[in-house]
Protein backbone atom coordinates (compact mmCIF):
# COMPACT_ATOMS: atom_id res chain seq x y z
CA UNK A 1 0.00 0.00 0.00
CA UNK A 2 2.87 2.33 0.85
CA UNK A 3 4.50 1.51 -2.50
CA UNK A 4 1.26 2.31 -4.34
CA UNK A 5 0.99 5.60 -2.47
CA UNK A 6 4.57 6.52 -3.42
CA UNK A 7 3.87 5.77 -7.07
CA UNK A 8 0.70 7.89 -7.05
CA UNK A 9 2.56 10.67 -5.24
CA UNK A 10 5.43 10.53 -7.74
CA UNK A 11 2.97 10.65 -10.64
CA UNK A 12 1.23 13.66 -9.11
CA UNK A 13 4.54 15.47 -8.53
CA UNK A 14 5.69 14.85 -12.12
CA UNK A 15 2.34 15.95 -13.55
CA UNK A 16 2.47 19.11 -11.45
CA UNK A 17 6.05 19.81 -12.58
CA UNK A 18 5.12 19.41 -16.25
CA UNK A 19 2.05 21.59 -15.73
CA UNK A 20 4.16 24.33 -14.15
CA UNK A 21 6.71 24.08 -16.97
CA UNK A 22 3.99 24.50 -19.59
CA UNK A 23 2.33 27.24 -17.54
CA UNK A 24 5.47 29.40 -17.40
CA UNK A 25 6.72 28.75 -20.93
CA UNK A 26 3.50 28.20 -22.87
CA UNK A 27 0.45 29.59 -21.07
CA UNK A 28 2.06 32.78 -19.73
CA UNK A 29 3.55 33.92 -23.09
CA UNK A 30 0.26 33.21 -24.84
CA UNK A 31 -1.64 34.96 -22.06
CA UNK A 32 0.60 38.01 -22.42
CA UNK A 33 -0.19 38.12 -26.14
CA UNK A 34 -3.94 37.92 -25.51
CA UNK A 35 -3.95 40.56 -22.75
CA UNK A 36 -1.76 42.96 -24.71
CA UNK A 37 -4.15 42.68 -27.67
CA UNK A 38 -7.15 43.85 -25.62
CA UNK A 39 -5.81 45.95 -22.73
CA UNK A 40 -4.28 49.41 -22.69
CA UNK A 41 -3.49 51.31 -19.50
CA UNK A 42 -5.59 48.85 -17.50
CA UNK A 43 -8.69 49.22 -19.70
CA UNK A 44 -10.27 46.84 -22.19
CA UNK A 45 -10.19 48.10 -25.78
CA UNK A 46 -10.99 46.98 -29.32
CA UNK A 47 -8.91 49.77 -30.80
CA UNK A 48 -6.00 47.62 -31.94
CA UNK A 49 -8.28 45.07 -33.59
CA UNK A 50 -10.13 47.84 -35.41
CA UNK A 51 -6.80 49.35 -36.49
CA UNK A 52 -5.70 46.00 -37.89
CA UNK A 53 -8.89 45.34 -39.86
CA UNK A 54 -8.99 48.90 -41.20
CA UNK A 55 -5.45 48.59 -42.54
CA UNK A 56 -5.66 47.39 -46.12
CA UNK A 57 -2.03 46.20 -46.16
CA UNK A 58 -2.55 44.00 -43.10
CA UNK A 59 -5.80 42.61 -44.52
CA UNK A 60 -3.96 41.70 -47.70
CA UNK A 61 -1.12 40.07 -45.76
CA UNK A 62 -3.60 37.95 -43.78
CA UNK A 63 -5.40 36.95 -46.97
CA UNK A 64 -2.10 36.12 -48.66
CA UNK A 65 -1.11 33.85 -45.77
CA UNK A 66 -4.47 32.08 -45.95
CA UNK A 67 -4.05 31.64 -49.71
CA UNK A 68 -0.53 30.28 -49.25
CA UNK A 69 -1.81 27.77 -46.70
CA UNK A 70 -4.75 26.71 -48.90
CA UNK A 71 -2.75 26.45 -52.14
CA UNK A 72 0.03 24.48 -50.44
CA UNK A 73 -2.54 22.11 -48.90
CA UNK A 74 -4.23 21.56 -52.28
CA UNK A 75 -0.94 20.91 -54.08
CA UNK A 76 0.30 18.52 -51.38
CA UNK A 77 -3.05 16.69 -51.59
CA UNK A 78 -2.75 16.36 -55.36
CA UNK A 79 0.78 14.96 -55.01
CA UNK A 80 0.42 12.76 -51.92
CA UNK A 81 -2.85 10.88 -52.58
CA UNK A 82 -1.70 9.16 -55.79
CA UNK A 83 1.68 8.47 -54.21
CA UNK A 84 0.07 6.83 -51.17
CA UNK A 85 -2.06 4.66 -53.45
CA UNK A 86 0.93 3.63 -55.55
CA UNK A 87 3.16 2.65 -52.64
CA UNK A 88 0.55 1.02 -50.39
CA UNK A 89 -1.58 -0.91 -52.88
CA UNK A 90 0.62 -1.61 -55.90
CA UNK A 91 3.69 -3.67 -56.69
CA UNK A 92 6.01 -2.36 -59.40
CA UNK A 93 9.73 -2.27 -60.29
CA UNK A 94 11.97 0.40 -58.71
CA UNK A 95 9.46 0.90 -55.89
CA UNK A 96 12.10 1.38 -53.18
CA UNK A 97 14.05 3.85 -55.31
CA UNK A 98 11.02 6.08 -55.85
CA UNK A 99 10.03 5.78 -52.18
CA UNK A 100 13.36 7.32 -51.27
CA UNK A 101 13.14 10.02 -53.94
CA UNK A 102 9.71 11.31 -52.93
CA UNK A 103 10.83 11.74 -49.31
CA UNK A 104 13.92 13.77 -50.26
CA UNK A 105 12.22 17.18 -49.76
CA UNK A 106 12.18 16.51 -46.01
CA UNK A 107 15.97 16.71 -45.84
CA UNK A 108 15.99 20.45 -46.53
CA UNK A 109 13.96 23.30 -45.00
CA UNK A 110 12.09 25.28 -47.68
CA UNK A 111 13.84 28.56 -46.88
CA UNK A 112 17.17 26.88 -47.77
CA UNK A 113 15.75 25.72 -51.10
CA UNK A 114 14.67 29.30 -51.77
CA UNK A 115 18.33 30.33 -51.84
CA UNK A 116 18.94 28.29 -54.97
CA UNK A 117 15.51 28.51 -56.60
CA UNK A 118 15.98 32.25 -57.08
CA UNK A 119 19.00 31.50 -59.27
CA UNK A 120 16.93 29.13 -61.41
CA UNK A 121 13.55 30.87 -61.70
CA UNK A 122 14.15 34.59 -61.17
CA UNK A 123 13.59 36.97 -64.10
CA UNK A 124 17.29 36.69 -64.97
CA UNK A 125 17.59 33.11 -63.73
CA UNK A 126 18.71 29.98 -65.55
CA UNK A 127 15.35 29.01 -67.03
CA UNK A 128 14.64 32.46 -68.44
CA UNK A 129 18.15 32.64 -69.88
CA UNK A 130 17.50 29.24 -71.50
CA UNK A 131 14.20 30.52 -72.91
CA UNK A 132 15.99 33.60 -74.24
CA UNK A 133 18.62 31.43 -75.94
CA UNK A 134 15.78 29.48 -77.59
CA UNK A 135 14.16 32.72 -78.76
CA UNK A 136 11.21 32.41 -76.37
CA UNK A 137 9.83 35.17 -74.12
CA UNK A 138 10.76 35.26 -70.44
CA UNK A 139 8.29 33.88 -67.87
CA UNK A 140 7.69 35.18 -64.36
CA UNK A 141 8.02 31.74 -62.73
CA UNK A 142 7.98 33.07 -59.18
CA UNK A 143 4.94 35.26 -59.70
CA UNK A 144 4.46 38.88 -58.74
CA UNK A 145 6.29 39.52 -55.49
CA UNK A 146 7.44 35.92 -55.05
CA UNK A 147 4.19 34.39 -53.74
CA UNK A 148 4.24 31.63 -56.35
CA UNK A 149 7.77 30.73 -55.30
CA UNK A 150 6.72 30.54 -51.64
CA UNK A 151 3.81 28.23 -52.50
CA UNK A 152 5.99 26.01 -54.70
CA UNK A 153 8.75 25.64 -52.12
CA UNK A 154 6.33 25.02 -49.27
CA UNK A 155 4.40 22.42 -51.25
CA UNK A 156 7.53 20.56 -52.35
CA UNK A 157 8.78 20.49 -48.77
CA UNK A 158 5.51 19.53 -47.05
CA UNK A 159 3.90 16.95 -49.33
CA UNK A 160 5.94 14.10 -47.71
CA UNK A 161 4.28 14.90 -44.38
CA UNK A 162 0.86 14.52 -46.00
CA UNK A 163 2.06 11.38 -47.77
CA UNK A 164 3.34 9.81 -44.53
CA UNK A 165 0.04 10.49 -42.76
CA UNK A 166 -2.10 9.02 -45.53
CA UNK A 167 0.22 6.07 -46.04
CA UNK A 168 0.19 5.23 -42.33
CA UNK A 169 -3.63 5.15 -42.44
CA UNK A 170 -4.00 3.14 -45.64
CA UNK A 171 -1.26 0.67 -44.69
CA UNK A 172 -3.21 -0.37 -41.57
CA UNK A 173 -6.37 -1.15 -43.57
CA UNK A 174 -7.73 -4.63 -42.84
CA UNK A 175 -8.11 -6.44 -46.15
CA UNK A 176 -10.63 -8.85 -44.63
CA UNK A 177 -13.09 -5.96 -44.33
CA UNK A 178 -12.89 -5.32 -48.07
CA UNK A 179 -13.23 -9.01 -48.88
CA UNK A 180 -16.24 -9.30 -46.59
CA UNK A 181 -17.84 -6.28 -48.24
CA UNK A 182 -17.32 -7.79 -51.69
CA UNK A 183 -18.93 -11.04 -50.58
CA UNK A 184 -22.06 -9.11 -49.54
CA UNK A 185 -22.28 -7.56 -53.01
CA UNK A 186 -20.95 -4.10 -52.18
CA UNK A 187 -19.66 -2.13 -55.14
CA UNK A 188 -16.38 -0.25 -55.42
CA UNK A 189 -17.98 3.07 -54.50
CA UNK A 190 -19.69 1.62 -51.42
CA UNK A 191 -16.45 -0.01 -50.27
CA UNK A 192 -14.63 3.31 -50.70
CA UNK A 193 -17.33 5.30 -48.87
CA UNK A 194 -18.04 2.89 -46.01
CA UNK A 195 -14.61 1.29 -45.37
CA UNK A 196 -11.65 3.01 -47.01
CA UNK A 197 -12.71 6.64 -46.56
CA UNK A 198 -13.36 6.44 -42.78
CA UNK A 199 -9.90 4.95 -42.25
CA UNK A 200 -8.22 7.28 -44.71
CA UNK A 201 -9.92 10.52 -43.59
CA UNK A 202 -8.35 10.94 -40.11
CA UNK A 203 -4.82 10.61 -41.48
CA UNK A 204 -5.54 12.94 -44.38
CA UNK A 205 -7.19 15.60 -42.22
CA UNK A 206 -4.36 15.43 -39.68
CA UNK A 207 -1.75 15.79 -42.41
CA UNK A 208 -3.68 18.57 -44.16
CA UNK A 209 -3.95 20.63 -40.97
CA UNK A 210 -0.25 20.25 -40.17
CA UNK A 211 0.61 21.29 -43.75
CA UNK A 212 -1.75 24.27 -43.63
CA UNK A 213 -0.50 25.55 -40.27
CA UNK A 214 3.13 25.11 -41.32
CA UNK A 215 2.64 27.00 -44.60
CA UNK A 216 0.35 29.63 -43.05
CA UNK A 217 2.91 30.57 -40.36
CA UNK A 218 6.22 30.00 -42.18
CA UNK A 219 8.62 32.93 -41.89
CA UNK A 220 11.88 31.82 -43.48
CA UNK A 221 10.72 31.18 -47.05
CA UNK A 222 8.90 34.54 -47.54
CA UNK A 223 11.91 36.36 -46.09
CA UNK A 224 14.34 34.71 -48.48
CA UNK A 225 12.03 35.34 -51.45
CA UNK A 226 11.54 38.90 -50.13
CA UNK A 227 7.77 38.38 -50.15
CA UNK A 228 6.91 40.66 -47.24
CA UNK A 229 3.16 40.96 -47.77
CA UNK A 230 2.21 38.02 -45.56
CA UNK A 231 1.24 37.66 -41.90
CA UNK A 232 4.43 36.01 -40.60
CA UNK A 233 6.69 38.74 -42.03
CA UNK A 234 4.36 41.44 -40.66
CA UNK A 235 4.77 39.90 -37.20
CA UNK A 236 8.55 39.78 -37.67
CA UNK A 237 8.64 43.46 -38.65
CA UNK A 238 6.77 44.45 -35.48
CA UNK A 239 8.98 42.72 -32.92
CA UNK A 240 11.16 45.79 -32.37
CA UNK A 241 8.25 48.11 -31.50
CA UNK A 242 5.97 45.65 -29.69
CA UNK A 243 6.11 47.64 -26.43
CA UNK A 244 4.98 50.86 -28.07
CA UNK A 245 2.56 49.47 -30.68
CA UNK A 246 0.19 46.61 -29.81
CA UNK A 247 -0.73 45.88 -33.44
CA UNK A 248 1.93 43.15 -33.46
CA UNK A 249 0.14 41.38 -30.60
CA UNK A 250 -3.12 41.41 -32.55
CA UNK A 251 -1.41 39.91 -35.61
CA UNK A 252 0.13 37.16 -33.49
CA UNK A 253 -3.24 36.50 -31.85
CA UNK A 254 -4.89 36.18 -35.25
CA UNK A 255 -2.21 33.72 -36.32
CA UNK A 256 -2.60 31.74 -33.09
CA UNK A 257 -6.40 31.71 -33.31
CA UNK A 258 -6.40 30.49 -36.92
CA UNK A 259 -3.87 27.75 -36.14
CA UNK A 260 -5.79 26.54 -33.06
CA UNK A 261 -9.14 26.55 -34.89
CA UNK A 262 -7.77 24.37 -37.68
CA UNK A 263 -5.97 22.13 -35.18
CA UNK A 264 -9.15 21.54 -33.16
CA UNK A 265 -11.03 20.93 -36.40
CA UNK A 266 -8.57 18.19 -37.32
CA UNK A 267 -9.00 16.53 -33.91
CA UNK A 268 -12.79 16.54 -34.18
CA UNK A 269 -12.81 15.18 -37.73
CA UNK A 270 -10.16 12.57 -36.94
CA UNK A 271 -12.22 11.24 -34.06
CA UNK A 272 -15.48 11.30 -35.97
CA UNK A 273 -15.49 7.84 -37.56
CA UNK A 274 -13.06 5.00 -37.00
CA UNK A 275 -12.64 1.58 -38.53
CA UNK A 276 -11.30 -1.21 -36.35
CA UNK A 277 -8.51 -3.12 -37.99
CA UNK A 278 -8.06 -6.74 -36.92
CA UNK A 279 -5.11 -7.75 -39.06
CA UNK A 280 -1.63 -6.47 -39.70
CA UNK A 281 -2.73 -4.38 -42.67
CA UNK A 282 -1.87 -4.71 -46.32
CA UNK A 283 0.36 -7.73 -46.94
CA UNK A 284 3.06 -7.76 -49.60
CA UNK A 285 1.58 -10.92 -51.13
CA UNK A 286 -1.68 -9.13 -51.92
CA UNK A 287 -0.20 -6.09 -53.67
CA UNK A 288 -1.76 -5.50 -57.08
CA UNK A 289 0.17 -5.87 -60.32
CA UNK A 290 -0.25 -3.05 -62.81
CA UNK A 291 -0.73 -3.09 -66.55
CA UNK A 292 2.03 -1.76 -68.86
CA UNK A 293 -0.08 1.27 -69.84
CA UNK A 294 -0.83 2.17 -66.21
CA UNK A 295 2.83 1.57 -65.32
CA UNK A 296 3.95 4.09 -67.96
CA UNK A 297 1.56 6.73 -66.66
CA UNK A 298 2.56 6.06 -63.07
CA UNK A 299 6.26 6.31 -63.89
CA UNK A 300 5.62 9.62 -65.68
CA UNK A 301 3.88 10.98 -62.55
CA UNK A 302 6.66 9.69 -60.27
CA UNK A 303 9.43 11.07 -62.47
CA UNK A 304 7.82 14.52 -62.73
CA UNK A 305 7.20 14.61 -58.97
CA UNK A 306 10.74 13.44 -58.22
CA UNK A 307 12.20 16.02 -60.60
CA UNK A 308 10.23 18.85 -59.00
CA UNK A 309 11.14 17.60 -55.53
CA UNK A 310 14.82 17.54 -56.45
CA UNK A 311 14.91 21.00 -58.04
CA UNK A 312 15.47 22.92 -54.77
CA UNK A 313 18.24 20.52 -53.79
CA UNK A 314 19.91 20.74 -57.18
CA UNK A 315 19.70 24.53 -57.17
CA UNK A 316 21.24 24.87 -53.69
CA UNK A 317 24.04 22.44 -54.57
CA UNK A 318 24.79 24.38 -57.77
CA UNK A 319 24.97 27.67 -55.86
CA UNK A 320 27.16 26.10 -53.16
CA UNK A 321 29.66 24.79 -55.73
CA UNK A 322 29.49 27.72 -58.16
CA UNK A 323 32.59 29.85 -58.62
CA UNK A 324 31.25 32.13 -61.35
CA UNK A 325 27.56 32.24 -62.29
CA UNK A 326 26.18 35.31 -64.02
CA UNK A 327 23.70 35.41 -66.93
CA UNK A 328 24.39 31.78 -67.83
CA UNK A 329 22.19 28.68 -67.60
CA UNK A 330 24.73 26.84 -65.41
CA UNK A 331 27.76 28.05 -63.46
CA UNK A 332 30.77 28.80 -65.64
CA UNK A 333 33.16 27.26 -63.09
CA UNK A 334 33.00 25.38 -59.80
CA UNK A 335 34.85 25.55 -56.49
CA UNK A 336 34.96 24.04 -53.00
CA UNK A 337 35.92 27.23 -51.24
CA UNK A 338 32.35 27.99 -50.12
CA UNK A 339 32.34 24.75 -48.12
CA UNK A 340 35.66 25.77 -46.65
CA UNK A 341 34.03 29.06 -45.72
CA UNK A 342 31.15 27.20 -44.07
CA UNK A 343 33.67 25.67 -41.65
CA UNK A 344 35.98 28.68 -41.28
CA UNK A 345 33.79 31.79 -41.59
CA UNK A 346 33.37 33.20 -38.09
CA UNK A 347 29.60 33.57 -38.33
CA UNK A 348 29.12 30.14 -39.92
CA UNK A 349 31.27 28.35 -37.33
CA UNK A 350 29.45 29.96 -34.41
CA UNK A 351 26.10 29.14 -36.04
CA UNK A 352 26.94 25.44 -36.35
CA UNK A 353 28.32 25.35 -32.80
CA UNK A 354 25.29 27.13 -31.35
CA UNK A 355 22.82 24.86 -33.13
CA UNK A 356 24.60 21.69 -32.03
CA UNK A 357 24.60 22.90 -28.42
CA UNK A 358 20.98 24.09 -28.38
CA UNK A 359 19.58 21.08 -30.24
CA UNK A 360 21.47 18.59 -28.07
CA UNK A 361 20.19 20.09 -24.81
CA UNK A 362 16.63 20.38 -26.15
CA UNK A 363 16.73 16.74 -27.27
CA UNK A 364 18.02 15.53 -23.89
CA UNK A 365 15.26 17.46 -22.12
CA UNK A 366 12.67 15.98 -24.48
CA UNK A 367 13.97 12.45 -23.93
CA UNK A 368 13.45 12.76 -20.19
CA UNK A 369 10.04 14.39 -20.52
CA UNK A 370 8.91 12.27 -23.48
CA UNK A 371 9.73 8.88 -21.98
CA UNK A 372 8.06 9.73 -18.67
CA UNK A 373 4.98 11.27 -20.29
CA UNK A 374 4.70 8.40 -22.78
CA UNK A 375 4.80 5.94 -19.88
CA UNK A 376 2.10 7.78 -17.95
CA UNK A 377 -0.17 8.03 -21.00
CA UNK A 378 0.25 4.36 -21.86
CA UNK A 379 0.33 2.75 -18.43
CA UNK A 380 -1.60 4.98 -16.04
CA UNK A 381 -5.25 5.97 -15.77
CA UNK A 382 -6.84 9.01 -14.21
CA UNK A 383 -8.64 12.26 -14.87
CA UNK A 384 -5.29 14.02 -15.36
CA UNK A 385 -4.37 11.79 -18.31
CA UNK A 386 -6.49 13.66 -20.86
CA UNK A 387 -5.19 17.00 -19.58
CA UNK A 388 -1.59 15.79 -19.90
CA UNK A 389 -2.23 14.51 -23.42
CA UNK A 390 -3.75 17.82 -24.57
CA UNK A 391 -1.00 19.83 -22.86
CA UNK A 392 1.78 17.90 -24.59
CA UNK A 393 0.22 17.86 -28.07
CA UNK A 394 -0.90 21.52 -28.04
CA UNK A 395 2.48 22.82 -29.33
CA UNK A 396 1.67 21.16 -32.68
CA UNK A 397 -0.89 23.92 -33.16
CA UNK A 398 1.29 26.78 -31.91
CA UNK A 399 3.69 28.20 -34.52
CA UNK A 400 7.26 28.84 -33.41
CA UNK A 401 7.00 32.50 -34.38
CA UNK A 402 4.00 32.91 -32.01
CA UNK A 403 5.81 31.31 -29.08
CA UNK A 404 8.96 33.33 -29.74
CA UNK A 405 6.97 36.58 -29.94
CA UNK A 406 5.41 35.74 -26.58
CA UNK A 407 8.84 35.07 -25.05
CA UNK A 408 10.21 38.40 -26.26
CA UNK A 409 7.21 40.31 -24.93
CA UNK A 410 7.24 38.50 -21.58
CA UNK A 411 10.95 38.19 -20.77
CA UNK A 412 12.68 41.06 -22.60
CA UNK A 413 14.22 43.39 -20.01
CA UNK A 414 13.33 41.08 -17.09
CA UNK A 415 15.93 40.03 -14.52
CA UNK A 416 15.42 36.64 -12.91
CA UNK A 417 17.62 34.81 -10.37
CA UNK A 418 19.76 31.81 -11.39
CA UNK A 419 18.96 31.95 -15.13
CA UNK A 420 18.93 34.62 -17.82
CA UNK A 421 15.69 34.61 -19.82
CA UNK A 422 16.07 38.00 -21.44
CA UNK A 423 16.46 37.16 -25.17
CA UNK A 424 18.18 40.50 -25.80
CA UNK A 425 21.00 39.53 -23.43
CA UNK A 426 21.21 35.77 -23.88
CA UNK A 427 18.57 33.76 -25.80
CA UNK A 428 20.15 30.37 -25.01
CA UNK A 429 17.71 29.24 -22.30
CA UNK A 430 14.63 30.39 -24.21
CA UNK A 431 15.81 28.77 -27.44
CA UNK A 432 16.34 25.44 -25.68
CA UNK A 433 12.93 25.66 -24.00
CA UNK A 434 11.20 26.71 -27.23
CA UNK A 435 12.84 23.90 -29.23
CA UNK A 436 11.96 21.41 -26.50
CA UNK A 437 8.30 22.39 -26.23
CA UNK A 438 7.78 22.46 -30.01
CA UNK A 439 9.37 19.05 -30.65
CA UNK A 440 8.25 17.20 -27.51
CA UNK A 441 5.21 15.68 -29.33
CA UNK A 442 7.55 13.73 -31.63
CA UNK A 443 9.20 11.82 -28.80
CA UNK A 444 5.95 11.38 -26.87
CA UNK A 445 4.26 9.88 -29.91
CA UNK A 446 7.19 7.60 -30.66
CA UNK A 447 7.47 6.37 -27.06
CA UNK A 448 3.70 5.98 -26.71
CA UNK A 449 3.63 3.83 -29.85
CA UNK A 450 6.45 1.75 -28.39
CA UNK A 451 4.55 1.12 -25.17
CA UNK A 452 1.50 0.05 -27.15
CA UNK A 453 3.64 -2.32 -29.18
CA UNK A 454 5.34 -4.12 -26.30
CA UNK A 455 2.23 -4.34 -24.12
CA UNK A 456 2.23 -4.86 -20.37
CA UNK A 457 2.62 -8.65 -20.21
CA UNK A 458 6.43 -8.62 -20.25
CA UNK A 459 6.61 -6.00 -17.53
CA UNK A 460 4.10 -7.94 -15.43
CA UNK A 461 6.17 -11.09 -15.93
CA UNK A 462 9.22 -9.30 -14.58
CA UNK A 463 7.33 -8.01 -11.55
CA UNK A 464 5.90 -11.49 -10.87
CA UNK A 465 9.47 -12.77 -10.56
CA UNK A 466 10.20 -10.23 -7.83
CA UNK A 467 11.85 -7.47 -9.88
CA UNK A 468 11.19 -3.94 -8.66
CA UNK A 469 9.95 -1.06 -10.75
CA UNK A 470 13.43 0.32 -11.49
CA UNK A 471 14.80 -3.10 -12.43
CA UNK A 472 11.87 -3.81 -14.77
CA UNK A 473 12.33 -0.38 -16.32
CA UNK A 474 16.08 -0.85 -16.75
CA UNK A 475 16.12 -4.49 -17.91
CA UNK A 476 12.85 -4.84 -19.86
CA UNK A 477 11.03 -1.62 -20.71
CA UNK A 478 13.87 0.66 -21.83
CA UNK A 479 15.65 -1.97 -24.00
CA UNK A 480 12.37 -2.72 -25.78
CA UNK A 481 11.68 1.00 -26.21
CA UNK A 482 15.21 1.91 -27.28
CA UNK A 483 14.47 2.06 -31.02
CA UNK A 484 11.40 4.26 -30.49
CA UNK A 485 13.26 6.57 -28.09
CA UNK A 486 16.20 6.83 -30.48
CA UNK A 487 13.95 7.48 -33.47
CA UNK A 488 12.07 10.24 -31.69
CA UNK A 489 15.32 11.74 -30.41
CA UNK A 490 16.93 11.75 -33.87
CA UNK A 491 13.91 13.43 -35.43
CA UNK A 492 13.71 15.95 -32.58
CA UNK A 493 17.39 16.82 -32.92
CA UNK A 494 17.11 17.21 -36.70
CA UNK A 495 14.14 19.57 -36.59
CA UNK A 496 15.63 21.56 -33.71
CA UNK A 497 18.74 22.15 -35.81
CA UNK A 498 16.66 23.91 -38.46
CA UNK A 499 13.91 25.57 -36.43
CA UNK A 500 13.33 28.81 -38.34
CA UNK A 501 10.58 31.05 -36.94
CA UNK A 502 11.58 30.99 -33.27
CA UNK A 503 15.27 31.17 -34.13
CA UNK A 504 15.00 34.28 -36.30
CA UNK A 505 12.96 36.13 -33.67
CA UNK A 506 14.85 35.14 -30.51
CA UNK A 507 18.49 35.26 -31.67
CA UNK A 508 19.26 38.99 -31.91
CA UNK A 509 23.07 39.07 -31.68
CA UNK A 510 25.37 37.55 -34.30
CA UNK A 511 27.33 35.39 -31.84
CA UNK A 512 24.02 33.86 -30.67
CA UNK A 513 22.81 32.94 -34.17
CA UNK A 514 21.96 29.24 -34.72
CA UNK A 515 22.29 27.76 -38.22
CA UNK A 516 18.92 28.99 -39.53
CA UNK A 517 19.57 32.60 -38.56
CA UNK A 518 23.15 32.34 -39.82
CA UNK A 519 22.00 31.16 -43.26
CA UNK A 520 19.49 34.00 -43.43
CA UNK A 521 22.11 36.58 -42.35
CA UNK A 522 24.75 35.34 -44.79
CA UNK A 523 22.24 35.34 -47.64
CA UNK A 524 21.61 39.05 -47.02
CA UNK A 525 25.31 39.88 -47.38
CA UNK A 526 26.99 40.88 -50.61
CA UNK A 527 29.78 38.91 -52.21
CA UNK A 528 29.99 35.20 -51.45
CA UNK A 529 27.47 35.32 -48.58
CA UNK A 530 24.67 33.51 -50.51
CA UNK A 531 27.15 30.86 -51.67
CA UNK A 532 28.40 30.15 -48.14
CA UNK A 533 24.77 30.10 -46.95
CA UNK A 534 23.99 27.53 -49.65
CA UNK A 535 27.01 25.46 -48.63
CA UNK A 536 25.66 25.45 -45.06
CA UNK A 537 22.31 24.39 -46.51
CA UNK A 538 23.97 21.45 -48.26
CA UNK A 539 25.64 20.44 -45.00
CA UNK A 540 22.23 20.67 -43.34
CA UNK A 541 20.73 18.50 -46.08
CA UNK A 542 23.27 15.78 -45.34
CA UNK A 543 22.60 16.02 -41.61
CA UNK A 544 18.80 15.98 -41.95
CA UNK A 545 18.94 13.22 -44.55
CA UNK A 546 21.03 11.02 -42.27
CA UNK A 547 18.64 11.64 -39.37
CA UNK A 548 15.56 10.81 -41.44
CA UNK A 549 17.12 7.64 -42.85
CA UNK A 550 17.93 6.47 -39.33
CA UNK A 551 14.43 7.35 -38.12
CA UNK A 552 12.81 5.56 -41.04
CA UNK A 553 14.97 2.48 -40.44
CA UNK A 554 13.92 2.40 -36.79
CA UNK A 555 10.21 3.17 -37.21
CA UNK A 556 9.40 2.31 -40.83
CA UNK A 557 5.83 3.21 -41.74
CA UNK A 558 5.17 4.30 -38.18
CA UNK A 559 7.21 7.45 -38.85
CA UNK A 560 4.06 9.01 -40.27
CA UNK A 561 2.44 8.86 -36.85
CA UNK A 562 4.95 11.42 -35.56
CA UNK A 563 3.44 14.05 -37.84
CA UNK A 564 -0.17 13.44 -36.89
CA UNK A 565 -2.21 16.45 -35.88
CA UNK A 566 -4.44 14.55 -33.47
CA UNK A 567 -3.56 13.01 -30.16
CA UNK A 568 -2.68 9.39 -29.79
Amino acid sequence: MFKSFCQRFGTAVFFLSVALFFFFFLALPLGKIILSSFWENGEFTWAYFLAVFKNQGIRESFLNSLLIGLFVTLITTFLSLPLAYFFVWLDFPLKRLFQGLILLPMVMPPFVGALGMRYLFARCGSFNILLSDLGLPAVDFLGSGGMAGVVLLEALHLYPIMYLNVTASLASLDESLIEAAKMTGAGAFTIWRRIILPLFLPGYVAGAIIVFIWAFTDLGTPLVFEFRNCLAVNVFDRVTDMHSNAVGYVLVLLMLAASCVFFLLSKSLSKGVKVVSTSKGIQSSSLKKVSPAFLCGMYAFLLITSFLALLPHISVILVAFSDKWFMTVLPESYTLRHFTGAFTHKLAVSGIRNSLFLSSFATLLDIFLGVTIGYLLARKKGLWREALDVMVMLPLAIPGIVLAFGYVSLFAGQRLPLVTLDPLKDPTALLIICYSIRRLPYIVRSVYAGFQHIGESMEEAGRSLGAGFSRVLRRITLPLLSSHILAGAILTFAFCMFEVGATILLAAREWDYPIAKTIYALNMRLGDGPCIASAMGVIGMVLLGTCLVLTSALLGRKMGELFRGSSS
